[in-house]
């Protein structure tokens, strides 16, 4: 293990319990060798690679060089592999080496742990792209997103990383933030059962999973980047932290703070949301690591510290264990300050008992532990994107394609003649957000190749064995373009027999794209001219299909009725073009449902379908925010035929359960999937609360000719909600089950009254519902 440290040193022992190990192990540590376990060191970063993060070169200079940092040992190696473009092997060969050196440097020989960015799959050179996030919501399918979890937590760790700071949480609240393309949808329930779903996997295969970002970001004023959040006490409750709650009970081991303030206070340094909720109610005991420099911000930004020490002293005395992406405010006058009794050592004997804790947890001081990741044992070419991962891809990339409208155009016909025009058709970058490798950090590298093939729908169609008779024109770019391009589109349109317009984001970061974290937008027009070319190919005539890759939902108001049919992806992933062919040519069913609304107007903003009446359509105000597509929509080429059991109980009790039985029937000739979706509807509540919102959905897939019973059992819990004086109440009176196939198509309404006395609940309530399926 050490050069240093005896083998036999207690703290080696897997065999004692692991407080007995930590105890002996923090029993020997100095306050520097403490405070060192608390920080990340980002070795790779250059100034030439790009800005993958926030003010990235600001803060990302080491204060010493790497030989004297790492002589009390370093907490975390941050992102060796998602940095630049490195060969696997070679990366891993420079994991070890460092591991290596750390022990021999360091007194008592503590391993640092890897983290990396894995929100498409492990963000690495070759790897593996899987679907954005928003795909995962669309797929309404927790099993699918588990196994890709299982998937990416395997690639990681057999590369010798040991954290992923994955999934994003936050609940989709304005389209226009940027960062929407990482959320998994507008609804809690969706979030958090999709979440949970992600952690399990990432987190079966030994890899820690980081929730993102506790809490708030997605709320911010104006749909901006990093910028004040004004929620209230019950939104946050009710909307922003559910996902959170659920993610932790699948049994996450890490959390990051978000970047925001709320009313005022940031959370980087509010210990009621740190250590108060967080520790105290939900009793969380794993690690808190602090968003990439949000340590520093407390300083810089949000200007409640005067100087890096009085910001590490707020990120402690909060909760934020671990400093990453490396040392700016956790280093030399922190050790001085603890030194001189300016801050309470306690508050870093608790940060590192945490961190510690964690590193014996993932085996990191056992007496066997070896730096060497397994790559490194492998013979032959190392590949991070096989058959086995294109082909989970491909599922939930299928699983995920939304059909908005058709009018009988789709599927396209073999061997007609199609005209494919628009900005997002003719390149691989259509399919991938702003996390995935090839567009976070491949783009700051022209020179180095893709490393993992991601074809166009172009391409894709044009091979496809439909037998499409192909034309192609660009029409304009994303941002930009010229009156001639829409014109020699339409030329393009009028001489097939049906258009196809790709039209779409370019995920970026920090303004270099339409889409992703800093590309935020001021509208919801679609990006640059590509309404005037979707005019353009409208105007004549030819039937057009919109294909949408985007990260957030645009406008389509002015346009929808003369569609001859609309699917989105949002963003796919490596075989998202393969998936979009297959829906097209009808030899998939569509199955997707929208995670979000599509908004009919910019007047939808900011909103979701999760708004209160007064935020619904009213006679008060010239301005209808009725979304143009609704939260669970998603048609099929084939529907299913249902039936709701409307003779259920009159009554509900305030502490039991509610059984709502669904009938869906296949009566087509190919295989068909439908979302059944239960809504719950309060009348009558002691604050304004949503119209309606999700308490229930469940994906069931049905083959040809075949019908499926679903009984979905509600408990009285998933009916509370956050009371005026902050405490979460299950109350008595009449509620309303809406059941459909999204949140206004309802195809039952099942009125039931909630009997018995009024309950206090809190974060051990049922948050799920129970679902028993029979054919």
């Amino acid at each position: 293990m050490s050069l240093n440290t005896p083998a036999a040193a207690p703290w080696r022992d897997p065999g004692l319990s692991d407080d007995a190990r930590l105890d002996a192990l923090l029993a020997t540590m100095t306050v520097r060798e403490k405070v060192a376990q608390l920080f990340g060191v980002w070795v790779g970063v250059s100034p030439d690679d790009g800005e993958v993060a926030p003010h990235q070169h600001d803060f990302a200079t080491l204060p010493v060089p790497w030989d004297e940092l790492i002589g009390d040992g370093i907490g975390q190696l941050t992102r060796p592999f998602g940095t630049a473009p490195v060969d696997p092997v070679a990366g891993a060969t420079s994991v070890a080496r460092a591991q290596r050196a750390i022990l021999a440097a360091s007194r008592l020989g503590i391993p640092a742990l890897v983290h990396e960015e894995c929100l498409t799959g492990l963000a690495a050179w070759t790897a593996a792209v899987y679907p954005n996030p928003l795909c995962w919501g669309a797929s309404f399918d927790p099993d699918l997103v588990e196994r890709m979890g299982a998937q990416i937590g395997a690639t990681m760790r057999r590369m010798g990383i040991h954290q992923g700071l994955a999934p994003v949480l936050d609940v989709a609240r304005d389209l226009r933030w940027g960062r929407v393309e990482e959320t998994i949808g507008e609804d809690p329930l969706l979030v958090g059962t999709i979440g949970s779903a992600y952690v399990r996997g990432l987190q079966s295969a030994g890899v820690v999973a980081t929730l993102k970002h506790f809490t708030g970001y997605s709320a911010s004023r104006g749909g901006r980047n990093l910028a004040p959040v004004p929620a209230g006490r019950r939104e946050i409750a009710d909307v922003l932290l559910p996902p959170f709650e659920m993610a932790l009970r699948a049994g996450a081991d890490s959390v990051m703070n978000s970047y925001a303030d709320i009313d005022g206070v940031p959370v980087a340094a509010d210990a009621a949301l740190l250590t108060g909720l967080l520790r105290d109610t939900y009793g969380f005991t794993g690690t808190v690591v602090a968003d990439y420099f949000s340590v520093a911000f407390l300083q810089s930004l949000h200007h409640v510290a005067g100087s890096r020490v009085e910001a590490a002293h707020l990120a402690l005395r909060a909760g934020i264990d671990v400093e990453l992406p490396t040392v700016h405010c956790y280093g030399e006058e922190l050790v001085a300050a603890l030194e001189a009794g300016e801050i309470d050592e306690g508050l870093v004997d608790r940060a590192a008992r945490r961190v510690i804790a964690q590193k014996i947890r993932l085996g990191l001081l056992d007496q066997d532990w070896n730096p060497e990741a397994p790559v490194l044992d492998e013979r032959g070419e190392v590949a991070l994107d096989d058959a086995e991962t294109r082909s989970l891809a491909r599922d939930l990339a299928r699983r995920s394609v939304v059909l908005l409208q058709n009018s009988g155009t789709l599927p396209l016909p073999a061997g007609g003649r199609i005209a494919v025009v628009g900005p997002r058709a003719d390149t691989g970058q259509a399919m991938m957000g702003c996390y995935s490798f090839p567009m976070h950090v491949g783009v700051h590298h022209p020179d180095v190749p893709m490393g993992v093939d991601v074809p166009g729908l172009l391409q894709v169609l044009r091979g496809d064995p439909a037998g499409y008779d192909i034309t192609y024109a660009e029409g304009c770019p994303v941002l930009g373009g010229d009156d001639a391009g829409i014109e020699a589109a339409a030329r393009t349109a009028v001489a097939a027999d049906i258009c196809v317009a790709v039209l779409g984001d370019q995920a970026g970061l920090f303004g270099r794209g339409t889409s992703g974290e800093g590309c935020d937008a001021a509208s919801l027009r679609l990006p640059g001219r590509q309404e005037e070319l979707l005019e353009a190919v409208l105007a004549t005539g030819t039937p057009v299909v919109l294909v949408l890759l985007v990260g957030r939902p645009y406008e389509l108001g002015r346009q929808t009725d003369r569609l001859a049919a609309a699917i989105c992806g949002f963003f796919p992933g490596e075989e998202g073009a393969a998936a979009l062919a297959d829906v097209l040519a009808g030899r998939v069913d569509p199955t997707g449902r929208l995670p979000v609304s599509f908004p009919r107007d910019g007047g939808n903003q900011p909103s979701t379908y999760l708004a209160a009446p007064l935020g619904r359509r009213t006679e008060v105000s010239n301005i209808d925010p009725t979304p143009l597509f609704p939260f669970g929509h998603g048609l099929s080429y084939h529907p299913a035929t249902w039936s709701v059991a409307e003779d259920g109980p009159a009554t509900w009790a305030t502490d039991g359960t509610y059984d709502v039985t669904v009938t869906v029937r296949n009566d087509s000739a190919v295989a068909v999937s439908e979302v059944v979706q239960v809504y719950l509807h309060d009348p009558v509540a002691r604050v304004a609360r949503p119209e309606h919102l999700l308490v229930a959905a469940v994906r069931v897939d049905l083959a040809a000719g075949e019908a499926k019973t679903v009984v979905i059992t509600l408990h009285a819990d998933q009916a509370s909600y956050t009371h005026p004086d902050g405490r979460r109440r299950v109350d008595d009176g009449e509620v309303e089950l809406r059941v459909g196939a999204s949140s206004a198509d309802v195809r039952a309404r099942l009125r039931v009254t909630m009997a018995g006395p009024v309950r206090e609940v809190g974060f051990e309530r049922v948050m799920e519902a129970a679902v028993a399926v029979t054919s």
